[in-house]
């Protein structure tokens, strides 16, 4: 009986008050579109944020809000869904999925509660960090509304409220718009971990507003046209809203990527595409079939002659594009090939060898054992010791053609991260390809998950492509031969393989992105080298 009554209060109290609350919401929709006077009242309220100059605005404070007004989007899920996959699994993914059709039912309060308990509950505290600095801050910049942003860049003093946890969204504002302060909803915690419970409720911005400005008016308000939206940007002393049709995918609400406020070079993830309901249901009936193709294409690469596996992979749906290939062995040379190749995934040594039909050799800095196994190429290991590397390539160059990655990692973006000198010190024969990569809904590359998947989350896309471009046999005065030093050589190469790819040079690193997406240094350290590490620490503590 007790069961019986919880599941009456549970229909009639939730559902039931969530579904009055829809019918009330429909009808008075419906009373606003039969009076066009009430549509005109209402959008005549506040002007247009495309009114609102931005000369002049250096000493003021803007107060906002983040989604329908910074960001185009006025949807939670696919964020919420980022971080279930991401920060999750793959099982907390689909149960929110499942979640979707009484999200529709559910008031906006309700659902987003029951979304911030199914994506949180359990979550710890770091992983939420993680995916809010290397996952999330790719969607929301290109999801940003450019209009918005210039005019909160203008100002100079900014504060962001937002009904969504403040830990998903603080990462991004502070680092990427230099938010001064963020205030959102707050989350109970126990021992790091997160409850999926909220500390206060929502937050409610017009009474966050008076809670922290106080008598003091903000001096511009930026808002969403919902009612709430307008009520808190009713206390400052102006007041903008983002209409629909400042949301909508025009040139003037577009973020495009040279007017990023920081230039995106890194970022993590499997995920490529914004998870929307219907893109995340498309993701999970693919699954099945994505699975056994990427074993099918990894077995092809591995057990079958170039050409056919070219042939077959093709008709598997992986396309492989290739730009001026020549045949680089000349009569009398003692040595191997040097092949430089910029780094999109792990297998770009594969995709060559198969491209130019014979095997090669690939130098590796840190692969996962599973990797080594299944690579239908020999791979050799490199200690980060230049002169023993040194020595190492030059052995294996007497020996045949070599592939080396001057990068030391992947990098998705169009850019190209510093190169190694070390390759230029090795050999004359220099042969630069310029790869690209382009997937439809997974990456395969990672910084902070299992990295021996990599492979097997590429090959796992509908029609995977792989671009090489042959950029011929570097001459000899550009060469360490010619006179040349070997980083001006490597940096010659660099340029032109970005010139080639349609790319910009940087001068980050492997460090500098694996400090920034996974808190280390991403050097993956042997047992004997732990063992050696813990025992130096135990000496020093005595």
């Amino acid at each position: 009986m007790v069961l019986l009554k919880v599941a009456d209060w549970v229909l009639c109290q939730l559902l039931g008050n969530s579904l009055y609350r829809a019918a009330r919401k429909i009808g008075k929709y419906g009373s606003f579109f039969r009076n066009p006077s009430l549509r005109s009242h209402q959008s005549s309220i506040y002007p247009s944020v495309s009114k609102c100059p931005t000369e002049r605005r250096e000493t003021k404070t803007l107060v906002c809000d983040f989604h329908g007004t910074l960001l185009r989007s006025t949807s939670f899920f696919p964020y919420f869904m980022l971080l279930a996959f991401e920060g999750g699994c793959i099982f907390r993914a689909f149960l929110l999925l499942l979640a979707c059709p009484f999200l529709w039912v559910l008031d906006d309060e309700l659902g987003l509660r029951v979304m911030i308990f199914i994506s949180f509950c359990g979550l710890r505290l770091k992983d939420v960090e993680s995916v809010g600095r290397a996952v999330l801050p790719k969607f929301f910049l290109e999801n940003l509304n450019l209009q918005a942003y210039e005019l909160l860049a203008s100002t100079g003093s900014r504060v962001v409220f937002t009904s969504v946890p403040r830990v998903m969204v603080e990462g991004f504002l502070k680092e990427y718009l230099k938010v001064d302060n963020v205030v959102g909803t707050e989350l109970q915690m126990v021992h790091g971990y997160f409850t999926g419970f909220l500390t206060s409720g929502l937050l409610v911005k017009h009474k966050a507003v008076k809670e922290l400005f106080g008598e003091s008016k903000p001096d511009i308000g930026l808002g969403g046209s919902s009612l709430h939206d307008q009520l808190f940007i009713s206390l400052c002393k102006e007041a903008y809203v983002v209409n629909k049709e400042d949301r909508k995918s025009s040139a003037n609400s577009v973020m495009p990527r040279e007017k990023y406020p920081k230039p995106l070079v890194f970022h993590d993830g499997r995920l490529a595409f914004l998870p929307t309901p219907l893109a995340t249901l498309c993701m999970f009936l693919w699954l099945p079939l994505g699975i056994f193709l990427a074993i099918f294409r990894l077995l092809v690469g591995i057990l079958l002659p170039y050409k056919i596996a070219l042939d077959v992979g093709a008709w598997s749906g992986v396309s492989v594009r290739c730009k001026g290939l020549f045949n680089s062995s000349e009569p009398g040379n003692k040595k191997g090939v040097l092949y430089v190749c910029s780094h999109r995934t792990l297998l770009d040594p594969v995709f060559l060898s198969t491209t130019i039909g014979k095997p090669v050799t690939a130098v590796t800095y840190s692969l996962s054992k599973v990797s080594e196994l299944i690579a239908p190429i020999r791979t050799v290991r490199l200690t980060r010791d230049r002169e023993q590397d040194g020595k190492a390539m030059q052995k294996l160059l007497s020996e045949g053609d070599l592939v080396v990655c001057p990068e030391g990692t992947t990098c998705r973006e169009p850019y190209l991260l510093r190169f190694s000198s070390l390759f230029a010190e090795l050999a004359d024969e220099i042969i630069p390809v310029a790869m690209n990569t382009h997937v439809n809904m997974f990456y395969g590359t990672t910084a902070s998950g299992f990295k021996c998947l990599d492979p097997i989350f590429f090959l796992m896309n509908p029609t995977p492509r792989y671009a090489l471009h042959f950029l011929g046999k570097v001459p000899r005065e550009l060469t360490c031969a010619g006179g040349r030093s070997s980083c001006e050589v490597a940096n010659h190469i660099q340029r032109q393989m970005a010139d080639a790819l349609g790319f910009e040079c940087t001068t980050l690193t492997r460090r500098d992105k694996y400090m920034m997406l996974a808190g280390n240094e991403g050097v993956v350290q042997s047992k004997r080298e732990k063992f050696n590490n813990n025992k130096d620490n135990d000496s020093r503590k005595l």
